[in-house]
């Protein structure tokens, strides 16, 4: 079996699951949350400045944070299942090279997560975009700012699923890998920040935000923002890989 036809057969096995329903029900709830906030919310004074201007508006939609969030769950229920139902028993009899194999299995999540990525950030851009009527303002955001961050949370949410692969190959257990992930992603970021203020910029939220083009105060640049992120994502990613080799058994 050839490197493509290894990968068809890990996108497959996500697809056919319910998985991917419970995170689409997740996408739709989260854009329609934003849309009722845009149409009901309002500023401490009353007034909607949250949505009067494009780059206001960029940055109510920016689903990057959220994309690495939702896609390093994914990412990590849907490796850790792996083990947890013996299914990857028949992943490395098929392809006794478990670098190949664990490739692909880390290539399909990360296709995955982009698309739950480009998914969620369409979802809120249109929850967004049919409340404005609802306003006094109209829908203010350029092409390129849509673009921007349709790629930003599909770059994202790619990254987020391979990180959240990562980590559940190597812990191999579904809810030590859901809990993994969000020590990574959400707990240990803060604690970074407070031992080491100059790293601010280089957390995984801080690094999506800049990718939407929605950060106040990043150090980094669109193209290193999407480096940090390849590189928080490639850390757990080498890990899985490492401890996979080094298994007589699963």
């Amino acid at each position: 079996m050839n490197t493509i036809d290894l990968i068809r057969s890990e996108l497959r096995k996500l697809s056919t699951t319910r998985m991917p329903l419970a995170f689409a029900a997740t996408l739709v709830v989260l854009a329609a949350i934003n849309g009722v906030a845009v149409a009901i919310g309002t500023d401490m004074d009353g007034s909607k400045t949250f949505i009067s201007t494009g780059a206001d508006q960029q940055s109510l939609v920016a689903f990057a944070a959220n994309a690495l969030m939702i896609a390093g769950l994914f990412g990590a229920i849907a490796s850790a299942r792996e083990y947890g139902n013996n299914t990857v028993i028949a992943t490395f009899l098929n392809t006794p090279k478990r670098a190949r194999a664990l490739g692909a299995q880390l290539v399909a999540a990360g296709v995955g997560g982009a698309i739950i990525g480009l998914v969620g950030a369409t979802c809120t851009i249109a929850a967004v975009a049919a409340s404005l009527p609802l306003t006094e303002f109209e829908f203010l955001m350029s092409t390129s700012g849509v673009a921007q961050v349709l790629a930003a949370s599909s770059w994202a949410g790619a990254a987020g699923a391979v990180l959240g692969a990562g980590i559940g190959t190597v812990v191999r257990n579904t809810g030590g890998a859901v809990t993994g992930a969000v020590l990574i992603l959400i707990i240990v970021p803060p604690l970074v920040v407070q031992l080491a203020s100059g790293m601010a910029s280089w957390v995984p939220t801080a690094l999506a935000n800049e990718l939407s083009g929605v950060a106040l105060d990043g150090d980094s640049g669109a193209v290193a923002a999407a480096a940090g992120i390849a590189v928080w994502a490639l850390v757990p990613a080498t890990a899985g890989l490492w401890s996979v080799l080094r298994r007589d058994v699963v």
